[in-house]
């Protein structure tokens, strides 16, 4: 059975590999000062991020999920943000992704967020296979503008 916790500094390494694993999957490198940023972020319950592990009956870290909610113009509640999801390969269709992000949508309910909302690649057949089954598609294409 998969147990999922709330990211602890102690988590660093498991994490660090996991959160290494979706890098390379988007094929996106990131610096060490954006790394070790995100993980403090993700572990100090101050500053609004959240991360939480999943784990399978041996204890071994096979899955990551990071969150946060902002407010919303359409309702008057906040709205819940699933920023990252990442289940290790070897445990992709254990039901890890669907548990992780069901973790997220209790917790943002609890917290009275309105909606979980996330973006994937178009690309990503096996994830939109699962999201389709747990969530709407709501038909929005995103654009974006860097700037930096």
């Amino acid at each position: 059975m998969t147990t999922i916790t709330p990211l602890t500094p102690a988590d660093h390494d498991e994490w660090l590999d996991l959160w290494c694993g979706y890098l390379d999957f988007y094929e996106t490198e990131l610096d060490e000062e954006t790394i070790t940023v995100t993980f403090e972020r993700l572990t100090d319950p101050a500053l609004g991020l959240h991360g939480a592990i999943a784990r399978d009956d041996d204890g071994t870290a096979i899955g990551i999920v990071h969150w946060l909610t902002h407010p919303a113009t359409w309702t008057t509640t906040d709205y819940c943000y699933l920023e990252d999801l990442f289940v290790a390969p070897d445990a992709r269709g254990s039901g890890t992704g669907a548990a992780l992000i069901e973790h997220v949508r209790t917790w943002a309910e609890q917290h009275g967020s309105a909606k979980v909302y996330w973006l994937t690649a178009e690309t990503n057949h096996a994830a939109r296979m699962l999201y389709d089954r747990v969530s709407t598609r709501t038909g929005l294409i995103q654009y974006q503008i860097r700037t930096a």
